[in-house]
């Protein structure tokens, strides 16, 4: 079994790669459509999947709860980022300003999971709750992706 703070960091080096990527292409074209449509999916997969299983569970434990409520509030702003950059031309310079905006925050918000969130979740649960988490996350993810892309 796979605890969950393995596998969001997994994601995050993933979306590190993705934002990376993004960052190289140029215009309004279908290297960035598709990248950009691929990490729209994977991020907002990976955060509702992350509310619901380890943000859940955190906001349920008092010396948890503003940890919890931290990030998720931060998935809020990114969300709405995602949302600016869908509705904004690609090949205009407002795009990558706002591209550039997302890919800093969206990197300072799991850098601060990695080693302050995921650090006091670590203390305070347990590793049986922990593999449940992954197992709860993996699933949730999975009908997510497949909700995003049925509603794209």
């Amino acid at each position: 079994m796979t605890d969950v703070f393995t596998l969001l960091k997994a994601d995050h080096d993933r979306h590190r790669e993705m934002l990376a990527k993004i960052d190289e292409t140029h215009g309004d074209s279908p290297e960035r459509r598709k990248l950009f449509e691929a990490f729209r999916i994977e991020v907002s997969a990976h955060a509702n999947a992350e509310e619901q299983s380890l943000y859940a569970v955190m906001l349920g434990d008092a010396e948890l709860q503003d940890k919890g409520r931290h990030s998720v509030a931060e998935h809020k702003e990114i969300d709405d980022f995602l949302e600016e950059l869908q509705d904004t031309d690609m090949s205009s310079p407002g795009w990558l300003a706002t591209f550039r905006k997302l890919k800093d925050r969206y990197e300072h918000h799991i850098d601060e999971e990695e080693e302050e969130i995921f650090v006091a979740a670590e203390e305070a649960l347990s590793r049986s709750c922990e593999n449940e988490l992954g197992k709860k996350f993996t699933k949730r993810k999975t009908a997510e992706k497949a909700e995003i892309r049925a509603g794209s």
